[in-house]
């Protein structure tokens, strides 16, 4: 039998962290090894606890969510753990620096309970979770103060095709719909999309977003 995906959650508003470990504890591949109200215990509990998952809020007490990401994810951790953020529409401006800590995905707290649970099995498995209306509405608000003026030579890598599935990528697109619009199987795209994260040594999806757009490949 395989074993549970172990999760942390770590948000300050109490009414909402039961929620979300009554949710993830229904499940039967899912447990819920510990929660906290603030970022500096999310980093001491995972220490102890040791999740595959941490569900992550962003503004906290004490630490908060971006430097508990970053401590957690960041560069240079020897052990780092895939973190989800999880946080309400109006902190958008937070999420891309959660991002570029090391989070894994991100998702709002209005969305459903399946789609909290998805994200959770989803960062689990290695990949990343950014919503395609969420790279639109977010990272793309934010385009002009991420990516430079000019193209580099860092791109040469990459063929034209998987340099037009990153910019697909970056412009929000799932690979279903890379796919529609290329013309090609998903399984295709998603050899594609594995191509590029190894050629440019990035993490996850959610890395070739910021790639992307810092490199200025979508505007």
């Amino acid at each position: 039998m395989t074993e549970p995906i172990r999760v942390l959650v770590c948000d300050d508003q109490a009414l909402i962290r039961t929620g979300f470990a009554t949710i993830i504890g229904a499940q039967p591949d899912l447990e819920v090894v510990g929660e906290c109200g603030d970022g500096r215990a999310a980093v001491d509990l995972a220490a102890r606890v040791r999740p595959d998952v941490v569900v992550m809020d962003v503004r906290m007490p004490v630490l908060d969510g971006i430097e508990a990401t970053r401590l957690l994810a960041g560069v240079g951790v020897t052990h780092p753990v895939k973190v989800l953020v999880v946080t309400t529409f109006n902190l958008d401006e937070y999420v891309y620096e959660a991002l570029r800590a090391g989070a894994s995905g991100f998702l709002l707290k209005d969305a459903p309970p399946a789609q909290l649970l998805h994200g959770i099995r989803t960062v689990a498995t290695g990949a990343a979770l950014l919503a395609p209306e969420v790279t639109r509405q977010l990272v793309g608000r934010y385009a002009s103060r991420i990516s430079p003026p000019e193209r580099t030579s860092d791109d040469g890598p990459l063929t034209p095709r998987e340099l037009e599935v990153l910019q697909l990528i970056a412009s929000g697109m799932s690979n279903s719909e890379i796919a529609a619009t290329l013309v090609i199987s998903h399984e295709t795209v998603k050899t594609y999309v594995s191509r590029i994260l190894a050629k440019l040594d990035l993490r996850d999806r959610v890395q070739a977003v910021v790639y992307a757009y810092r490199r200025g490949l979508v505007a």
